[in-house]
């Protein structure tokens, strides 16, 4: 009876273990295929392993949220551009009657088709390039943690991993249906200050925008960020998203969904408020993104020599660890100003604030 009893619980267990592999919301699954994926990735030169790594993070930074769209769209502007500066009555003199308001009427004829296609794309990547990326680090090379992981000693559980993926498509469906609704906007003719000749605006200002996008979109992340630090916002919106202690890349959209569209309309907002060229901003927003994704990876990547504005993926992967430090994405200049660089000789727990030091 006993050793039935020990072969039945022996049975569940392996049960178990076969419906985790087919998880779609789990990432143990892909240790089934393990074994096959490392034989191909062992013939293959080591400095092409280490590229591959490299374009399938930008890539997944490029399409994770929809932006790919918007470039696209951009780009069709862009060359077939008739010199009419998307200025013309019918974009600038509403006549609204809310009985007769239709989708061309909000600029967003054939919305439906905008995302389904951003929303294919961003999950298609969000998948198989974060699952990717999951295999080539944290299954492939798990017994040498030490070599490439900001906390080698220190893992996310199993259900862990799942919640962020949970999360963070859910979070994944509301920013690429934003970005959806941009793209659909624009694409039909809806105003925005976007241009595309390059002589349009004075050069002066197309070399200019490019750090003032950049300082924009960096500053105000971070002030956004300390903001949900405070005890309101950081208990009911981004405490969700420090359940990760230890992040992988699946943690990047793993954040409330209130707080990442606050962020998605802050990063937006340019292309409504000022001339831009379409070049410098999405350039800087996949750079953003990018570095998005490697700050949330728990891998020690390091900035590159032409970065030195650029902190090292430690240095996010610290705010996880110690809360209420290291605010800034894309410069480590901002907690250095306002005094929130973490300092090795203070204790920082989730509970001691920034201004109860």
């Amino acid at each position: 009876m006993v050793a039935t009893s020990a072969i039945t619980e022996t049975k569940m267990e392996e049960r178990n273990k076969k419906k985790l592999f087919y998880d779609p919301m789990a990432v143990t699954w892909m240790e089934r295929y393990s074994g096959q994926m490392d034989k191909i990735w062992s013939k293959l030169p080591s400095f092409v392993g280490s590229a591959i790594a490299t374009f399938a993070v930008f890539m997944l930074g490029a399409t994770m949220r929809g932006e790919w769209l918007l470039v696209l769209v951009h780009c069709a502007k862009y060359l077939g551009y008739k010199n009419a500066e998307n200025l013309n009555e019918n974009n600038l003199t509403f006549s609204f009657d809310i009985s007769k308001v239709s989708l061309e009427d909000m600029y967003l004829k054939d919305i439906h088709y905008f995302w389904l296609g951003a929303s294919f794309v961003s999950y298609s990547m969000y998948f198989i390039i974060g699952g990717f990326l999951h295999w080539y680090y944290y299954v492939r090379q798990r017994d040498r943690a030490e070599e490439w992981k900001c906390q080698p000693q220190k893992w996310l559980s199993p259900d862990l991993e799942r919640h962020e993926i949970l999360v963070g498509s859910f979070s994944l469906l509301i920013t690429s249906s934003f970005t959806a609704s941009i793209a659909c906007y624009i694409n039909n003719g809806g105003w925005s200050t976007v241009y595309y000749e390059f002589g349009e605006h004075t050069w002066t200002w197309w070399f200019l925008q490019w750090p003032v996008i950049f300082i924009y979109q960096d500053y105000i992340t971070y002030l956004l960020h300390r903001l949900y630090h405070t005890p309101f916002l950081y208990k009911n919106f981004h405490k969700l998203h420090h359940k990760y202690k230890q992040p992988t890349a699946f943690s990047v959209t793993a954040i409330h969904p209130v707080e990442i569209m606050h962020i998605q309309i802050t990063l937006m907002l340019p292309i409504f408020v000022f001339p831009v060229h379409f070049v410098p901003f999405y350039a800087i927003a996949f750079y953003t993104y990018y570095h998005g994704i490697i700050d949330h990876s728990g891998i020690n990547f390091k900035a590159y020599w032409w970065q030195p504005w650029q902190p090292d993926a430690i240095f996010h992967d610290n705010h996880h660890q110690y809360f209420h430090v290291n605010f800034g994405f894309n410069c480590f200049i901002w907690d250095k100003l306002h005094g929130t660089y973490r300092r090795k000789d203070r204790i920082y727990t989730e509970d001691i604030f920034l201004w109860k030091r």
